[in-house]
Order: structure tokens, then C-alpha cells, then sequence
């Protein structure tokens, strides 16, 4: 019984779940609360999560880089439009959150929670200085995760510079990375069971308005993505890079189709590398490197999503977010995101490091939890466009593609 519910697809799973829940819910009502402790367990694991992954994500993935000499040449430029990319998607997805306004006319008063942390008072100067850890092990243990962050990537450089030496203390941190992964998939294992309980609390407890704003979060998701694909890469692509976009397109259509269906940019690296250097002619070197540097930190789907989900929660939640939060968001986002590992439902681990940052209660993961897979497959499939676009462009930029070859893709 056990190997026949493993054989089960997890998004399958995590599907039937969702409407399982909310049919529970409707019909049990309020006393669909009394099985929220699931959903409180699997959340609480998410959490457990942060730290480690983003510590040993970020470390290997600098490391990956090689040496400092690659990381000026394809890096740097890699590294540039990673950022800035990921910058405009996550104030796409403020922008569609503040517009659209998602969260706005939930009734949450049937739900038995503490107050809603207030937004931190905080001046430019103190945001500074905030990110510079005094102890990082101290910032682990307050899961402070900006300063984090820091330490992580200068850690990474360090190994570089190191070079040969640095060797053995890579080797830790690609091991520990690899084990994170696993054991965020076990954590994945629980999402059918706390999508249910937590789902079933929701439809029990808020009733169809919460439904109806999920619905439209699903909705801003993919419009967010199909605009990330539409405007950004086809404008990096037909403007930076100076290639034709149809064939750039229909060149990596099968990776699209693979990101899709996994709702992962590891599992789906192999079919974008073939994909990279086979259609779209662009020489290995450049493709392995930038492509496998971009499954691991190149996540604007996921930059995007997390911004908006972020003002999704403060809006069902009444968390009133400054300006300064709202830059907050963008670099936690962009940076969350870059530590993002790429496998299904990291995303969702993401969340606990922003919405812990400008107060948003940690109960809205209860909300997005049934329906990330959802949109996670989408999310995944703006990350592996994204990949294929940076190394395209990069590629022109430094005359390692074969332009003859992207253009026949066109007969893909």
C-alpha cells in the first residue's frame, strides 16, 4: 500500500488533497478546525527548512561559479541579468498584488491566531547595518535571514579565491546542498496530508471568499509568469541578444514541456542543456556553465510569485507594508529566490524568510499550501525559459553561438 501511494505523482497527490479538503471542509465546517495541527506540523516543517537550505543552497551555488577569471567574463554578465531579471519580476509581482489586490475581503475573524506581528519601524541606515551579521551563527539561530544571506555568498567567494584549497570545503557544501534537497523532498512528502487538513480548515472556517481568492492568486501567478516570458526574456532575446525569438522559442519547447510537468529546473536541466547547445547552437562551455548556474539561482518565477504572495498575506491579514518594506520584499525576494532550491515546492520554503521579515503572519502558507503545485509548474516554467534566455544572451554577447543553428531550430 505504501509503494502504490509513492508510485502516485506527488502533484497527483497533493490534487486530490486539495479537493478532498475543501469538499471535508464544506461539509464538516468550523469542526474542520480540529485538524489543523496536520497542517500546523507541516508548516512548522517548512520552516525547519529555511536555514539549512538557504545556507548550503547559496554556498554551492557561488562556489559552482568555477573561479573568479569565468566569474568576470560569463559569470559576471550571467550574474547581471540574473539579478536584474529577478528584480523586475518581483516588482511585477508587487505591482499585480498592489492592483489586483487579491487578499483584499477575506473574513478572517473566525480564525483562533495571535495578533499580526506590526511592520518594523526601521531607517535605511539600521536596514544597512542589519544585514551584516555580528555572529552567524547567531543569525541562523534568529533565523535572521538577510544577514544570512551575506555570509553565505561571501563564504562562496571565499572558497573560490581559496581555489585548490577550498576544494575540500566545496565538496561539504555541494554534499550538504544535495542532502538538503532530499530532505526537502521528504518534507514534500507531507504536503497531500497538510494541503487536506489545512484546506479543509480554510473551506470549514473562511468559506468560499477564501476559495475565490485563491482562485484569483492562481490567476495573477500565471499572468505574472506568461508576462516574465513575453515582455522580459523575448525582449532580452530579440533585443540584447539580437536572435529571432519564434525560434528561440520553439528551440526550447521541450524543455518547457518537461519543466512544466516536473515542476523542477533540476530534473529538467538535462533537456534544457541539449536543448541549449543542440537547437539554440550555443557552445557547451558557456551552456553547462551558465544553465546549471541558473537551475540553481535564476528562480524570477519564483521572485515574482513570492512578492506577490507576500502582499497577498499582508492583505488578508490587514498588515499594513511602508515603502521601505516593499524594497524589503524585493532584495528578501530576489535573494530567497536565488536560494530557492530547484526542485518542487521550494517555493513555498521560500515564503517563511519574507513573510518573517515585514510581519506577515506564517499562516498564510495555510492558504497557498493546496494549490502551490498549481502554480508552481508554471513558476518552474518561467525559470527554465529564463535560463535558456541568459545563456542565449550571454552566448551572443561573448561570440559562443552558432547563429546558423538557432535559426534552423525554426524546423524543431
Amino acid at each position: 500500500m505504501f509503494r502504490t501511494w509513492l508510485a502516485i505523482p506527488l502533484w497527483k497527490r497533493v490534487i486530490a488533497a486539495l479537493v478532498l479538503g475543501i469538499i471535508v471542509g464544506r461539509l464538516w465546517g468550523p469542526g474542520a478546525e480540529s485538524i489543523k495541527i496536520v497542517g500546523d506540523v507541516f508548516v512548522a516543517s517548512i520552516r525547519m527548512l529555511v536555514v539549512p537550505l538557504i545556507f548550503f543552497s547559496l554556498v554551492s551555488g557561488v562556489a559552482a561559479i568555477g573561479d573568479l577569471g569565468k566569474l568576470g567574463q560569463v559569470g559576471g554578465r550571467a550574474m547581471l541579468l540574473f539579478v536584474v531579471t529577478g528584480q523586475m519580476a518581483v516588482w511585477l509581482g508587487l505591482l499585480l498584488g498592489t492592483v489586483f489586490a487579491p487578499g483584499v475581503g477575506v473574513d478572517t475573524s473566525a480564525l483562533q491566531m495571535g495578533p499580526v506581528p506590526e511592520p518594523q519601524e526601521t531607517s535605511w541606515r539600521d536596514m544597512v547595518l542589519s544585514i551584516i551579521p555580528q555572529s552567524p551563527v547567531q543569525a541562523m539561530a534568529d533565523v535572521a535571514v538577510l544577514p544570512l544571506i551575506v555570509f553565505s555568498v561571501l563564504l562562496g567567494i571565499g572558497i573560490l579565491m581559496a581555489r585548490e584549497d577550498g576544494a575540500p570545503v566545496q565538496r561539504v557544501f555541494d554534499s550538504g546542498s544535495v542532502v538538503m534537497q532530499k530532505v526537502t523532498m521528504i518534507v514534500m512528502e507531507l504536503t497531500p496530508f497538510g494541503v487536506f487538513a489545512l484546506m479543509a480548515w480554510v473551506a470549514g472556517t473562511l468559506g468560499f471568499d477564501a476559495l475565490l481568492a485563491l482562485a484569483q492568486l492562481v490567476g495573477l501567478n500565471y499572468l505574472g509568469c506568461l508576462l516574465i516570458i513575453g515582455l522580459i526574456y523575448t525582449g532580452m532575446v530579440k533585443f540584447l541578444a539580437r536572435m529571432p525569438v519564434i525560434p528561440f522559442f520553439r528551440g526550447i519547447i521541450d524543455a518547457m514541456a518537461v519543466s512544466y510537468s516536473t515542476a523542477s529546473s533540476n530534473a529538467t536541466l538535462p533537456v534544457t542543456l541539449r536543448c541549449a547547445e543542440r537547437n539554440l547552437g550555443i557552445s557547451p562551455s558557456v551552456a553547462s556553465f551558465v544553465i546549471a548556474l541558473g537551475a540553481t539561482i535564476n528562480m524570477n518565477g519564483t521572485a515574482m510569485y513570492l512578492g506577490l504572495a507576500t502582499l497577498f498575506g499582508a492583505q488578508v491579514f490587514g498588515v499594513d507594508l511602508t515603502w521601505g518594506q516593499y524594497f524589503l520584499i524585493s532584495i528578501l525576494a530576489t535573494l530567497g529566490a536565488i536560494g530557492a532550491a530547484g526542485i518542487p515546492g521550494a517555493g513555498l520554503i521560500m515564503m517563511a524568510l519574507v513573510f518573517g521579515a515585514v510581519g506577515v503572519p506564517l499562516e498564510t502558507i495555510a492558504f497557498v499550501a493546496g494549490v502551490d503545485r498549481i502554480m508552481d509548474m508554471m513558476r518552474t516554467t518561467t525559470n527554465v525559459t529564463g535560463d535558456a534566455a541568459v545563456a542565449t544572451t550571454v552566448a551572443s554577447m561573448t561570440g559562443e553561438i552558432n547563429r546558423a543553428e538557432l535559426v534552423s531550430a525554426d524546423d524543431v
